[in-house]
């Protein structure tokens, strides 16, 4: 009985973390591998089992699943980590680990470029139509969970596992942490539900009111390039204290945390939220939206509300020690005063 990975479509963020994890945690369990080409020499995931690598193309996709087809027999145990249940049906079990909500949650795709939005709706498609393959579904929080029972048409047994890499806080001395480089850190890419615009423009109301804490972000300026060039708009015509570090190394992820103050982390959807384990395993305060899966894996110190830039601003105010005082209550003798002007 084999037990063989599909991920096809795994190579960034919190999918490939999660990845490099499962194989220092547990890869020699894997029989067989089949992974994303673009993974590249960065990992070295799974380099002990039988491993196909699968190329950026619909033919070398639609290869992957016939091989998969191919390989899988009765007895054995594919798990899916990309999201989507196989394409062909198998003889084997079929586990998927969903991590993309936005396949699940019928929302807006406002923002995201066309490509992306045939691409989540072709997915949808796929998972909704084959979902009856699935032997289980495996989600990381009691909040994704509630998302896909309601989103199932069969009934497909859902297991909570918050599976996440292994701390490695206690490998960095004591000291590193008073070397705080940042006030602010964003871990994220640049899709438009990571909500990077009413981020910049919280910041912009924090210049207003004299303040400029300053904030790295994660964007890979190749990939997310008008995103990129607003940030660096942001940094260099308005003054803001932004700079974009680009793509980073997963130990380079873990010294920026190290180097800040806080996460302030204002996605608007997340299935998991890894950024928000970490900073949690790196002793790092977090100011985030107010939003189930937040409160699922960590316990900011303030919370706002992810679509006002106003209520981001204020709760980063609040950690600054620079809380914006509520209006004063004024009479109606005042009011009339002021009619009467």
């Amino acid at each position: 009985m084999a037990l063989i990975l599909f991920a096809p479509n795994v190579h960034n963020g919190g999918g490939r973390v999660l990845l490099e994890a499962l194989d220092q945690a547990c890869g020699v369990s894997f029989d067989q591998a089949i992974l994303d080409q673009r993974l590249g020499r960065v990992s070295r995931a799974f380099m002990h089992v039988a491993t196909l690598y699968v190329q950026n193309r619909l033919l070398s996709r639609l290869y992957a699943e016939w091989h998969l087809w191919r390989s899988a027999r009765q007895g054995d145990t594919v798990l899916c980590l990309h999201s989507l249940p196989p394409l062909l049906p198998l003889n084997a079990r079929v586990v998927v680990l969903m991590q993309n909500r936005l396949m699940l949650e019928r929302g807006s795709l406002c923002g995201f470029p066309w490509t992306i939005r045939l691409r989540i709706t072709v997915e949808c498609l796929w998972a909704t139509l084959l979902q009856k393959r699935c032997t289980r579904y495996l989600v990381q929080t009691p909040s994704m969970a509630a998302v896909i029972r309601r989103w199932l048409r069969w009934q497909v047994p859902v297991v909570v596992v918050p599976f996440a890499p292994a701390s490695t806080a206690d490998s960095y001395p004591s000291d590193v942490y008073s070397l705080k480089r940042y006030e602010f850190v964003y871990v994220a890419s640049g899709e438009a539900h990571k909500n990077h615009h009413n981020l910049l423009h919280a910041w912009r109301l924090l210049a207003d009111a004299g303040l400029s804490p300053s904030l790295a972000l994660t964007i890979d300026s190749r990939v997310y390039s008008e995103l990129a060039q607003e940030i660096e708009r942001h940094s260099r015509e308005l003054g803001l204290n932004i700079v974009n570090l680009g793509v980073l190394a997963q130990p380079e992820v873990t010294q920026l945390y190290l180097s800040a103050r806080a996460l302030v982390f204002p996605s608007r959807t997340e299935s998991f939220g890894l950024p928000l384990i970490e900073a949690t395993q790196h002793g790092l305060p977090i100011i985030a939206s107010e939003l189930d899966f937040v409160r699922d894996v960590a316990n900011p110190v303030e919370t706002f509300d992810a679509a006002s830039p106003t209520s981001i601003a204020r709760a980063i105010r609040r950690f600054l020690g620079h809380p914006e005082h509520p209006v004063v209550i004024c009479s109606g003798e005042t009011f009339i005063d002021e009619v009467l002007k």
